[in-house]
Order: structure tokens, then C-alpha cells, then sequence
């Protein structure tokens, strides 16, 4: 018997049932620049850091999810070796 409060499934966003991303994804930065990443490179590291030293989330950043981890641990690395700051405080 089916049940009696069976509820339609209902859109998150705008109440239409369809994805939101049009067209093609936008590439990986790193996968477009042919995959090199290195610590030594702060200004091209710098993108993915906030203004108070914060490592961006790859929803924010665009990244594949390789990318993203090779991208945290050259932030790290780049932090040790002063390049990058770490995270500031009030």
C-alpha cells in the first residue's frame, strides 16, 4: 500500500528541476598549465590563498581533487620556507 504523505521531490534552488552548470566546466588551473607545480612559484600559489592566508576550498578555487592536494601541501611547503604566510589572526 502505498505511503499517504508521499511528497514530491522538489528543486533546491529557483523550483526548477535542472543543473545548474551550463556548457562545458571550466578547466583545472593547474591541469592547464600543463600540470607543473612547484612551492618556489608564491605569485602563482598566491591565487589560492586568501587575503588573510587561508588555503581555499576546491569549490572556490576550481580545482581538480588531485590538483587540490598538491596544491595544499606546495602551500605548505611554501609557508615553511617563508615564502607564503600563514594564517592571520585578529
Amino acid at each position: 500500500m502505498p505511503r499517504k504523505n508521499k511528497r514530491t521531490p522538489r528543486a533546491t534552488r529557483g523550483g526548477r528541476r535542472e543543473n545548474y552548470r551550463r556548457g562545458k566546466p571550466k578547466p583545472c588551473a593547474v591541469c592547464a598549465q600543463g600540470g607543473a607545480l612547484d612551492w618556489k612559484d608564491a605569485s602563482f600559489l598566491r591565487k589560492f590563498v586568501s587575503d588573510r592566508g587561508k588555503i581555499r576550498s576546491r569549490r572556490v578555487s576550481g580545482l581538480c581533487p588531485r590538483d587540490q592536494r598538491r596544491v595544499a601541501t606546495a602551500v605548505k611547503n611554501a609557508r615553511e620556507m617563508a615564502l607564503l604566510p600563514y594564517v592571520g589572526t585578529r
